[in-house]
């Protein structure tokens, strides 16, 4: 890491929320289940992170993802649309920013077979689905597991430091 950032500005991002930053900023979040996507544009260098609790929408419907939706970063599906357009109201192209995923775990174990999937699996599959229907490919990722996650994401470098949480007594 090259910058240690004791001269930079500090942002704790909590569950539900998005944060881009012109300016040079060190975010940190905490993961478990929930999912953390960060979009980073090298040239400008302009970063931005979601912290999404839950899958999808209920109504899975890229409408419904309403700009003055006061949950739309609550929802992975929504979280990203919504990001990618901060990005292009700066005039910058999807194909320009570098993305990366963390979290996603099953805190509490797998589920026995038969049963439904984890929300950490489901935040990671709506993830990565909404990414490649935007044509965005993942440079970086730390998903799943059965360990939470503390992240620092440094917004003007695009780099990521990344802690795994122990979940045990």
């Amino acid at each position: 890491m090259r910058h240690h950032g004791s001269h930079l500005s500090h942002h704790y991002l909590k569950p539900g929320e998005m944060f881009i930053a012109q300016q040079p900023t060190i975010v940190t979040t905490l993961l478990g289940s929930c999912v953390a996507v960060t979009m980073f544009h090298p040239q400008r260098r302009i970063g931005a992170i979601c912290h999404g609790l839950l899958p999808s929408c209920r109504d899975n419907d890229a409408s419904r993802c309403d700009r003055n939706c006061l949950l739309g970063f609550k929802y992975m599906d929504c979280s990203i649309r919504r990001m990618l357009e901060q990005f292009n109201a700066l005039g910058m192209y999807h194909s320009e920013l570098e993305i990366k995923v963390f979290g996603g775990s099953d805190m509490f174990g797998v589920p026995e077979a038969g049963q439904r999937m984890t929300i950490g699996t489901q935040n990671v599959t709506v993830t990565k689905r909404i990414l490649e229907e935007a044509g965005l490919l993942v440079q970086a990722a730390d998903i799943g597991g059965q360990q939470g996650r503390k992240i620092y994401f440094y917004t003007h470098t695009g780099e990521i430091l990344l802690k795994r949480l122990n979940n045990r007594p």
